[in-house]
């Protein structure tokens, strides 16, 4: 059955739900096991002159049926489903940066034998790098926020540098000589409500601490 958005959802949608596209390789072609899974590529939105530049995982499976927020695989933009959309980009809301720059590490759903959702293999990561490097130097952002330790060490290949870890990384920030920027780790949202509180936080002092690190890192705090 197809989802009735209550007004509260709607009001959510008009105000994170994005627009445009940034299509840097239409039709794709590099990984041929995500050309079979997609749908459609999941590029990036959002302003390409922001100041925070948002790098997700892979897009997931999504929801087609749903009215809004289906996921990337479908709507073919970054960070459109319901759950880890709809927070992350409420969470760049929340620090003041709604028309931040949102994007993926692989633009395409990596899907395993049932079609069910897989990370994407380092080969996977490396042909999509080009794109990622492409659009960090055009929005040329003050700070790179990677969400989860996939994307983390996405952002750090470009370096040449690899992640010694990942939880112990969170929130705090990693100079990037090469890009010309700087990296902020967060949880990845559909895993924050498990690591958070390993970190000491509940869920309003995490959400806090993420806002005052964006604003940190961008210069507003």
């Amino acid at each position: 059955m197809r989802e009735t958005p209550s007004p509260e959802a709607a009001d959510d949608a008009d105000r994170l739900f994005p627009d445009e596209r940034h299509v840097l390789e239409a039709d794709c072609t590099r990984c041929p096991a995500l050309v079979e899974c997609r749908e459609r590529i999941s590029w990036g939105t959002g302003d390409r002159d922001a100041a925070v530049l948002v790098v997700g995982e892979a897009p997931g499976s999504g929801a087609p049926d749903a009215d809004t927020w289906r996921g990337g695989n479908w709507t073919g933009r970054a960070y459109t489903t319901r759950h880890s959309g709809r927070r992350v980009r409420a969470l760049l809301a929340d620090a003041g940066h709604p028309d931040a720059y949102v994007t993926n590490a692989v633009k395409c759903f990596p899907c395993d034998g049932d079609g069910s959702n897989r990370a994407p293999t380092a080969t996977e990561r490396a042909n999509c790098r080009t794109h990622l490097r492409a659009e960090i130097e055009t929005v040329d952002p003050e700070v790179i926020v990677a969400t989860g330790k996939h994307a983390t060490t996405s952002v750090l290949a470009l370096e040449g540098r690899e992640l010694g870890g990942f939880v112990e990384h969170v929130l705090e920030p990693i100079e990037l000589e090469r890009v010309g920027t700087r990296l902020l780790p967060i949880l990845h949202p559909s895993y924050q409500d498990v690591w958070r509180a390993r970190l000491g936080y509940d869920d309003g002092a995490y959400r806090e601490a993420v806002c005052a690190a964006v604003r940190r890192a961008v210069g507003d705090a």
